[in-house]
């Protein structure tokens, strides 16, 4: 008589993400075909890439679509009030030189409400790393016309289509002071990851750009299609340029994109110039702030 195999029971696979993922809030708010979620993605397989300390890590997010992330991951992070997690980030990174402090919020967030806190930070070279998810509308509160909106664009408060001129996000941070500043779409998931890594490692302000339409309010006013259309839009008319004059990089409305790696540079930090300063004023008097002799 043939024996009856017993079947092998399977061992359960957890999600890939799962242990840098907030489980118990789980599911997010964001809408389906969300570049959000794949900004997060890139963002986690960095960190893996480059096997990074995640003690050493920390996360902070303002308010909007984009600053649920600082809910989301489970990584020390802060979920600030509107417009002002670059200022508290720059009270990490300064309080606590060996954290590496990311930022990542949406446009209307960090360069509407928070752009004052945006161009100072750049221009000291304060070592934030700034994650920007464009998404060229007030998502969260309606979609509304923001700084980021392209013109002609269509938004609850601009029924007939935009007409306020919007930032160049890679040359307002390239003109502040930014060492490092790119622009990937959530199709370029492979490059827009290698380029985060890059960041991390970069000292100084490194600001990346991620466009990502809202595909519910702002592609829905715009007759733009799904999210699927939104990704094929991306694919047929982003156009990688490394290097490109940022001045040259602004967006139109369904016009081709320009992406790519348009500064990195060198340039002392905020603590680097300032124990150099003190450093020579003070000589022998002087601790070093942040560094070996701290």
């Amino acid at each position: 008589m043939k024996a009856v195999e017993t079947p092998v029971k399977k061992k359960e696979i957890d999600h890939p993400m799962e242990p840098l993922l907030r489980m118990d809030r789980i599911p997010h708010i964001w809408c389906p075909t969300c570049g959000i979620g794949t900004a997060v993605t890139a963002f986690v397989a960095a960190m893996e890439q480059l096997e990074m300390n995640l003690d050493k890590v920390c996360v902070v997010s303002g308010i909007g679509c984009t600053g649920r992330v600082a809910g989301y991951i489970k990584l020390d992070s802060f979920h600030t009030t509107h417009g002002r997690a670059i200022p508290f980030a720059t009270g990490l990174a300064l309080g606590n030189p060996e954290l590496k402090v990311v930022v990542f919020s949406g446009d209307g967030d960090l360069i509407a409400i928070g752009g004052n806190h945006f161009i100072h930070a750049a221009r000291r070279n304060v070592d934030l790393k700034v994650f920007c998810v464009n998404n060229f509308n007030y998502a969260m509160t309606g979609g509304q016309v923001g700084p980021t909106t392209p013109l002609t664009a269509k938004g609850t408060t601009a029924p007939y289509g935009a007409f306020e001129h919007p930032f160049n996000l890679p040359y307002l941070a390239e003109s502040c002071g930014a060492t490092y500043v790119a622009r990937w779409t959530a199709l370029h998931i492979r490059r827009l990851t290698n380029s985060m890594a890059e960041a991390l490692q970069k000292p100084g302000f490194s600001f990346i750009e991620i466009i990502a339409p809202c595909s519910t309010l702002y592609a829905r006013r715009n007759r733009l299609g799904t999210g699927l259309d939104l990704m094929k839009f991306y694919h047929d008319n982003s156009v990688i340029k490394h290097g490109a004059d940022t001045k040259d990089v602004d967006i139109e409305f369904q016009k081709d994109i320009v992406v790519g790696t348009f500064v990195n540079e060198e340039r002392p930090t905020f603590l680097d110039a300032m124990n150099e300063r003190l450093g020579h004023v003070l000589g022998d008097k002087y601790v070093k702030y942040g560094g070996q002799d701290a």
